[in-house]
């Protein structure tokens, strides 16, 4: 990690991980998009299981880097239930053909 000598110089390393934060969701994004071609139902969708694993998942990488297992649970449970709609949308249009 860069250690910055002004607020500005901070800012701009943190603009730099926004950017790159943003991509990466787009990223997932698409996944999921992908994901709804294999999927035969609305629950397989939810996937509950799943989502649950991946908060526990992201909730223990976060110990191991010291930062917030909340934060990152909360902040994974916003996106999940997102894109799980957009998802469902999809599946929907899918299998409406």
């Amino acid at each position: 990690m860069k250690e910055c000598k002004t607020l500005q110089e901070v800012r701009v390393e943190i603009d730099k991980i926004d950017d790159k934060l943003v991509e990466l969701i787009a990223e997932r994004s698409h996944y999921i998009h992908q994901a709804a071609k294999f999927k035969n139902s609305v629950d397989e969708v939810k996937a509950e299981d799943r989502v649950e694993f991946i908060k526990q998942r992201v909730r223990a990488k976060a110990i191991e880097l010291n930062i917030s297992p909340n934060l990152m649970s909360d902040l994974f449970s916003i996106m999940i239930d997102e894109m799980v709609e957009i998802e469902i949308s999809q599946f929907r249009n899918t299998t409406n053909f």
